[in-house]
């Protein structure tokens, strides 16, 4: 078997400890319900990480051995350390480690620093949602209908103030009207960013099969593909003994 996706799933993990109606549905947290229906992949390592665990859950140990990072913030993104920000970052600029925004994590500090955005949005009501597969032939998409109905999610609409994605492989329709691009792509530096909105702390969105099948895809599409040659954050000179050594490879 080839090498396993070592997959760390960030939760902040605030919702589930101090609102009866989140802890009914994620007792052990959303994090370990991601990781309830991603365990039986086999081409995944799962770890789990939060808020208050030590380093913020994400110690330099883990971190540099992550290939892919989910992150699930809403109510204390402000308490999350600048500098561990800018070491995601770096990785997912260097190509050494891709990064999947969940729900409201358009507004954490990793997702808009990564991206180049303020992750503004309009919201609402929880309401029916309509998921629309507008970009069937995406890997991110493989398996999924052309559409599938929430029943319910907390409205998000735009505007949407992301720049333009590499790829829209989601839009949804809301009940009250509203449209938004609800799974978008970008490439960032040699890194791939995925950003998926289902997903609210009182909704039964990650019940939802095809919701867990996106997420299982967005890992694999989203985790490093290997480089043949080490990316860094220094700028090399280009001489004729390194146009030599590129042309060996």
């Amino acid at each position: 078997m080839s090498k396993k996706i070592n997959v760390v799933i960030w939760n902040e993990f605030r919702h589930e400890k101090e609102m009866e109606d989140v802890k009914v549905l994620y007792p052990d947290g959303i994090h370990a319900f991601i990781k309830n229906f991603l365990k039986n992949n086999e081409d995944m390592n799962i770890t789990l990480a939060a808020l208050d665990d030590k380093d913020q859950g994400l110690p330099n140990e883990l971190l540099s051995k992550t290939d892919v990072l989910l992150w699930w913030g809403h109510c204390a993104h402000k308490e999350v350390n600048d500098e561990l920000v800018e070491k995601i970052r770096a990785r997912v600029y260097l190509g050494k480690m891709g990064f999947i925004a969940l729900h409201s994590g358009h507004h954490s500090k990793p997702f808009k620093v990564i991206v180049g955005t303020n992750g503004n949005l309009s919201w609402g009501r929880n309401q029916k949602e309509i998921v629309w597969n507008m970009m069937p032939s995406h890997p991110i998409a493989a398996g999924i209908p052309d559409h599938f109905i929430l029943e319910e999610d907390e409205l998000y609409s735009e505007p949407f103030y992301i720049p333009q994605p590499n790829a829209l492989v989601f839009g949804s329709w809301f009940e009250d009207g509203h449209i938004f691009r609800s799974g978008a792509c970008f490439i960032r530096g040699a890194g791939k960013v995925f950003y998926f909105q289902p997903g609210h702390e009182t909704c039964k969105s990650y019940y939802n099969p095809h919701v867990q099948r996106i997420i299982e895809n967005a890992i694999r599409w989203a985790a490093p593909t290997e480089i043949g040659y080490e990316i860094t954050d220094e700028c090399p000179e280009i001489t004729s003994a390194t146009i030599a050594e590129f042309d060996k490879k």
